[in-house]
């Protein structure tokens, strides 16, 4: 059976400090499973503490990116590598919108570390083709899928109309599903393979652990939610009003 731990608080509640907390020890551990808040200012700071950590200790294998396409890969590059070469070997610039400035840091600490950093992401050309595949309908145990699907609408503030519910979850499972896969593929006897993503797809119970095979140890930490002032759904309502037709009067 698939051993999945969570949940790891490593930042105190409501504030952007961070906790004293060292990076446990992960020996026998084949993959840990980072969530973070996307828009959380001390997330990255925690993030890079783990590459530098498991580096340091010699316990890194691979750092796995759901902020970057599958089938990229730092390996090859030389640890003195620039940021722009590194970059360019993660198509950096792929019309993701990811901040280099928020994940750089962490990326570079691997790099320089000699580790490799992956893509695991689902390339956004086969998002489209994820949408209608019915067979990742079934892929959920039932009361995970119906989970799934909430979660979407909740994050959409529920403004998401409902026939746009079930093709977004089977995107929301095919990246899923593909950072599972760079996951495994990465993985190595002794070492420790981290997944920067956002804490939705590190849940234990819908997530990106739902996808990983039996024989592999797994540990989801979810970072603490920060609050950042921001009305997300005021936000997401002007948003979806921008791209709504405009009918003439």
């Amino acid at each position: 059976m698939r051993l999945t731990l969570a949940v790891v608080p490593l930042l105190l509640a409501g504030c952007a400090a961070i906790a004293p907390v060292p990076v446990p020890e992960t020996q026998g551990i084949d993959a840990v499973l980072i969530g973070e808040q996307h828009d959380a200012a001390a997330h990255p700071r925690l993030q890079e503490r783990w590459v530098s950590t498991l580096a340091q200790r010699g316990q890194l294998g691979a750092v796995a990116l759901e902020m970057a396409e599958r089938g990229t890969t730092t390996a090859g590059l030389a640890p003195g590598a620039s940021d722009d070469e590194v970059k360019q070997a993660l198509k950096w610039n792929k019309g993701t919108g990811w901040a280099w400035d928020r994940y750089g840091p962490a990326i570079m600490a691997a790099v320089r570390a000699g580790v490799p950093v992956v893509g695991g992401n689902l390339p956004r050309e086969e998002m489209r083709q994820a949408m209608k595949d019915e067979t990742l309908d079934v892929l959920l145990p039932g009361p995970a899928l119906k989970a799934q699907q909430q979660a979407i609408r909740r994050g959409h503030c529920d403004m998401l109309p409902e026939t746009q519910v079930q093709p977004m979850t089977r995107v929301q499972i095919a990246r899923d599903i593909s950072m599972a896969r760079t996951i495994s593929s990465s993985a190595a006897p002794g070492k420790t393979v981290l997944l920067l993503a956002g804490s939705g797809h590190v849940l234990p119970d819908i997530g990106v652990p739902q996808h990983l095979p039996a024989t592999l140890v797994a540990r989801s930490v979810l970072l603490p939610a920060q609050d950042t002032g921001k009305d997300y759904c005021e936000d997401f309502r002007k948003d979806m009003e921008k791209k709504r037709p405009q009918v003439a009067s």
